[in-house]
């Protein structure tokens, strides 16, 4: 209790920094300075009517794994309605294009500060029937809450590192108590569940990974193809979803060693830093296509001079489908890498490099399958690719395994829904008994 206050009293404190950083944040990406009352609990609309199941994705590859998740509970509860928050304008502009076709059925807004009166103000407006947390996302002061206002707490696609693990431990007299007000625990791996089971949460169930039920958008393969026609070589190396460090390593990489007739496609994970790595490219003497600029049709290709930047948003799936080799970024430097899923879905052969502990038994599991390679460093993700472009039959029989990977490992959101189903039902029945 007392630690939970000094929390609290710790946050009242930080809120000018807070939004002086949410002020300074909005220069490189001025969704920061929009939707700034939602922080703060405060909505012009009222809640939606019915009844509201709540899911929290804190930002893109939360809210894309969302997505089967969103679609399934909306099939089971064709009356009930869908409240999406976000920490993140990326990942509130993703939600918008993935559920556009949902109507009213899908609301959004951000998940307020956690302070105890905000989060209360949130809870007395949108009345959902329960919270479901997206992987990692524990906040103690929306776990009370959440116990006073009698809304049960579900984490989901749940996830935590070793690294994570002694973190939360260091603050074991906060995260404990927090930890235990969770309802139930759906854990991507037996590694996550053991050490989520360790912070004292219970029950702790083994389900799997909802990423891997996102289903390809038929949109993104015919957008895929389009892109491909536009990118001027005969095959193409995708870096996808780097991290700042990450692209100076990539292009000191090619620049001293490229790959003949290959096309180096890079994909920063953040929209602000699209600038950013333009520059670098260009500081390197290397052509730059942009993917903002390169609908006018394809340009002439010179060898590895030319690199494609993908400098736009919600196209992942459609880079994966454009390219013939994907390296999953987060993983050169100690970042804890990215969701290899997606390429592997798109029957591509995946690259990753030695960091990547957030995503550890998936991405073990699909360099086990064959579907996967583990490069030590750029210099080795250029020469891995240079080995199965030369090497036809190996990369084909490598994007048949990341297919198969893939495959096998689908069916965590039914068995996520079945989870959820007796907290929704039991809420819903509650609330109509009081009535």
């Amino acid at each position: 209790m007392i630690v939970r206050w000094l929390y609290s009293l710790a946050w009242h404190l930080a809120l000018p920094a807070v939004l002086f950083r949410l002020w300074w944040r909005g220069k490189r990406e001025a969704g920061y300075r929009l939707h700034v009352a939602e922080r703060f609990g405060w909505y012009r609309r009222a809640g939606p009517a019915g009844r509201t199941v709540w899911i929290h994705a804190v930002s893109v590859g939360e809210t894309r794994a969302a997505e089967p998740l969103v679609d399934a509970v909306l099939q089971a509860w064709p009356d009930c309605r869908v409240l999406l928050t976000h920490m993140t304008p990326t990942g509130r502009a993703t939600g918008a294009a993935l559920f556009a076709g949902h109507g009213q059925r899908v609301r959004q807004c951000y998940l307020p500060y956690d302070i105890g009166w905000i989060v209360a103000r949130f809870l007395r407006h949108f009345r959902p029937l329960a919270c479901v947390l997206m992987e990692t996302e524990v906040w103690p002061n929306l776990l009370h809450q959440c116990v006073r206002h009698q809304v049960p707490v579900a984490l989901v696609n749940a996830r935590l590192s070793a690294r994570s693990l002694r973190r939360a431990q260091r603050l074991h007299a906060l995260m404990g108590p927090a930890a235990r007000k969770i309802s139930l625990v759906a854990a991507q791996t037996d590694e996550d569940a053991r050490r989520i089971a360790a912070l004292g949460v219970a029950p702790v169930e083994v389900v799997g990974s909802v990423k891997f039920d996102v289903a390809v958008p038929p949109a993104m393969l015919q957008l895929a193809a389009r892109l491909r026609a536009g990118m001027p070589a005969q095959q193409v190396l995708l870096c996808a979803s780097t991290r700042d460090g990450e692209e100076a390593l990539i292009l000191d990489a090619w620049t001293a060693a490229p790959l003949e007739n290959v096309l180096l496609v890079i994909v920063p994970r953040h929209p602000q830093r699209f600038d950013e790595v333009a520059r670098m490219i260009e500081q390197r003497g290397l052509r730059l296509i942009r993917r903002s600029a390169a609908d006018a049709g394809p340009s002439p290709f010179n060898g590895g001079a030319a690199v494609y930047l993908g400098d736009s948003m919600g196209e992942m799936f459609a880079y994966y489908g454009a390219c013939d080799i994907a390296f999953v970024g987060g993983s050169l430097l100690p970042l804890g890498g990215q969701n290899l899923i997606e390429p592997c879905a798109v029957g591509k052969p995946v690259l990753v490099g030695p960091h990547t502990f957030n995503f550890a038994a998936i991405t073990d599991a699909a360099i086990a399958a064959g579907a996967a390679i583990r490069c030590s460093d750029a210099a080795q993700v250029l020469e891995q690719a240079g080995r199965l472009f030369a090497d036809a039959a190996r990369q084909q029989q490598m994007g048949r395994q990341a297919l198969e990977f893939a495959r096998q490992h689908r069916g965590a959101t039914t068995r996520t829904l079945e989870l959820l189903r007796p907290l929704i039902e039991n809420r819903a029945d509650a609330r109509v008994g009081t009535r």
